[in-house]
């Protein structure tokens, strides 16, 4: 083959290429976008939150008298039954003072029948001057004297009665106080904390500040996941919801979990800039037995479920400005965004503003805007952030559909 024809081959075959180059970059103009079509699955929403386990139903036991700890009968751990001792609070002071007081009562109820013979022998002398004064013997003053001193016997009386209630009373109230001063478990339970030693004070509670916690008692029969739900979740959260707990105590383990409880005011923040929540209670059905309260714990909250829905993934959700016509006025308060997906008809990119529902794992319900079986831009973000109406795209074939599952 001489030059003249190994050049005019060479021509040919380059300009082949470029053709084939031409063609190709013509029937794939646009941007390179990743498409799937949208289907149908069955989606479950749920909320998930971090919270600490606790008893359902525990009791904070405090000093009602003050005085030196002299007996303390359990420790952390112990199991007790209601009734049982539990520790003893000096009980010497409410003991003398219970013996005054009785000492009190014998001395107020000697006074009162002393008082009630005088009177019994005042009604005696009314009686008599009351006979003679008919029969003209004495003078109305002396009548008069008479009846006074009856009067006076009987005001004796009733004084001396008081004075008996009250220090009977007295004595009612050191006797409880002596109570006070032996402890005993008000449940069945655990001691979970235990605060107090023998030879320290204990301190009773004043007006609006409590008293020393001496020891905690908890019924771990039954507990709970106390959890703490953020604001943007809490709407959907009802009472009667199902859930699953994951304690990390037992981490190859799940425990199934019931809503018993919704927070209707939020959880005090400590600082300003801290997120607003609110609290949750998640009866455990079915805790080890080993469990204790503090117990860090994460829950996800079923709050609804729908079968064969159209789905979307969340990356595919866009916001645009809503278009007005020429001369028309935005309604008051209206939105200025709407919510949709861009799907691929032809060589070019629709927007179709969408309305969602159920949001799943990694998927969201379409209630409205789409049917099923549209082709889908899903991505990548870079070109979804920027991606207009009508602007050409092509799918982009270097990138296999089941990446991004991959990735995920």
């Amino acid at each position: 083959m001489n030059r003249k024809k190994l050049v005019f081959v060479g021509g040919g075959v380059a300009l082949v290429a470029l053709v084939s180059i031409g063609a190709l970059t013509r029937h794939e103009k646009g941007q390179p976008v990743q498409v799937s079509p949208v289907g149908r699955e069955n989606l479950q929403s749920k909320v998930s939150a971090n919270g600490k386990v606790q008893a359902v139903k525990k009791v904070d036991i405090s000093a009602n008298v003050m005085g030196r700890v002299t007996r303390l009968a359990v420790k952390e751990g112990d199991s007790v039954k209601a009734g049982q001792f539990l520790l003893e609070i000096d009980p010497s002071r409410s003991q003398a003072s219970t013996q005054g007081l009785q000492a009190g009562v014998e001395a107020s109820e000697g006074d009162l029948s002393s008082n009630q013979a005088r009177l019994v022998q005042a009604k005696s002398d009314f009686s008599r001057a009351e006979a003679n004064r008919k029969a003209g013997i004495i003078s109305q003053a002396e009548f008069e004297q008479s009846r006074t001193a009856l009067s006076t016997a009987q005001s004796s009386v009733q004084a001396s009665q008081r004075r008996v209630d009250q220090a009977k009373a007295g004595v009612r109230e050191a006797r409880v106080s002596l109570n006070y001063a032996t402890i005993s478990s008000p449940i069945d339970g655990v001691v979970t904390a235990r605060r107090i030693e023998v030879g320290e004070t204990a301190v009773m509670g004043v007006q609006n500040s409590a008293g020393t916690v001496l020891l905690t008692i908890s019924d771990m029969s039954k507990v709970e996941a106390d959890m703490e739900v953020d604001e943007a979740s809490i709407p959907n959260v009802k009472l009667g919801q199902q859930a699953s707990v994951h304690i990390d105590a037992y981490p190859s383990q799940s425990f199934q979990g019931e809503v018993t409880e919704v927070g209707g005011s939020p959880i005090l923040a400590l600082s300003q800039n801290e997120a607003i929540k609110f609290k949750v209670k998640v009866w455990i059905k079915n805790p080890p037995l080993t469990i204790k309260p503090g117990l860090s714990a994460q829950a996800d909250i079923y709050t609804g479920s729908r079968d064969n829905a159209v789905a979307v993934p969340f990356q595919a959700l866009v916001m645009r400005d809503i278009k007005l016509k020429t001369g028309e006025k935005p309604a008051p308060g209206a939105p200025k965004e709407e919510e949709g997906v861009f799907v691929m008809e032809g060589n070019k990119a629709k927007f179709v503003p969408v309305k969602t529902g159920l949001m799943g794992d990694l998927n969201v319900e379409v209630t409205s805007g789409l049917k099923g079986g549209e082709s889908l831009i899903k991505g990548p973000n870079r070109i979804l952030r920027d991606l207009k109406p009508g602007d050409e795209v092509h799918i982009d074939k270097s990138k296999k559909p089941d990446d991004d599952k991959k990735k995920g």
